[in-house]
């Protein structure tokens, strides 16, 4: 990702790497947009990623972050753009030098209405859409599983299985990731079989309180009982999620106080993501800029 300075047009912007020195100054972009994440939030992504920053007068006006899964596959987000230096195409420069270095990878982000025409002309397509439910979550009833089935805590040495699950219904290892947030989750519920398991969810801070994600389950059911379980456990708290559009999921949130406010939508550049039939299905992301 290399320093955009030397190509820069004749307008006082210029783009370099991101360091955590800057993060102060980028946490105070999103909070112009009313994004609800805390400093912490960004720190924690930008532990695993690399971003560039766009200046002017020495004042940071844009930011956008990438973060690497694997060989073959990265994401992109915290695209921004003070509204003040909007309509100056900065956004293309910012999204230009991102993918560079990524012409073979598979490549995700959840793109904003406004966002949208940007990425559709450098090359990605819509694969769908995520939405956005929060609200102070109610008690939820518990899901009742069928013989064999059971939530258990998430075992101290259990990263492994959790990572291996997120990759496979991901469909990009994220090890480094899931580890860093299983490490720091207020609470992390296993979906287990037969001593087996077969999903999980985290109930982790996040923004104005707290956010359920990932969630990964084999099928509705799963999920649902996963959500009902971390749900009840923050019962009265601020709670987010972000679940896939065809999750089936809606009503379910709505029912606890756990309303819709936001449909970003999904888009890849490159070979689509693949996911093993007959195995886990990501029913809700980490957040919207990783994924």
């Amino acid at each position: 990702m290399p320093d955009q300075t030397p190509n820069a047009p004749d307008d006082g912007v210029v783009l370099r790497p991101m360091t955590s020195a800057d993060l102060p100054s980028t946490h105070a972009l999103s909070a112009q947009l009313r994004w609800p994440h805390r400093l912490a939030d960004w720190a924690q992504v930008f532990a695993h990623a690399e971003g560039i920053v766009a200046e002017r007068d020495g004042e940071i006006v844009a930011t956008a972050q990438r973060w690497h899964w694997g060989e073959r596959h990265a994401s992109i987000g915290l695209v921004i753009v003070t509204p003040a230096c909007q309509g100056r195409r900065i956004g293309h420069r910012l999204m230009s030098a991102m993918l560079e270095g990524l012409e073979e990878h598979t490549v995700l982000l959840h793109a904003t209405a406004e966002g949208r025409g940007l990425y559709e002309r450098l090359g990605f397509v819509r694969t769908g859409e995520l939405r956005q439910h929060q609200g102070i979550a109610q008690p939820a009833p518990l899901v009742a599983l069928q013989p064999g089935w059971r939530l258990r805590p998430a075992g101290l040495n259990e990263t492994a299985t959790l990572q291996a699950l997120d990759a496979a219904a991901r469909g990009m290892p994220r090890d480094a990731l899931i580890a860093d947030l299983l490490a720091n989750a207020d609470a992390c519920v296993v979906l287990d079989h037969d001593n087996e398991a077969r999903g999980f969810a985290m109930l982790r801070r996040f923004g104005r309180g707290h956010v359920i994600g990932p969630v990964v389950a084999p099928d509705l059911d799963g999920a649902k009982a996963l959500i009902a379980h971390l749900a009840s456990v923050n019962a009265g708290h601020f709670t987010r999620i972000d679940i896939d559009f065809d999750s089936g999921l809606a009503e379910c949130l709505e029912s606890i106080g756990l309303l819709r406010v936001d449909a970003p939508t999904t888009m890849v550049r490159g070979v689509p993501l693949v996911t093993p039939a007959g195995g886990p299905s990501l029913f809700a992301v980490v957040t919207q800029a990783v994924g």
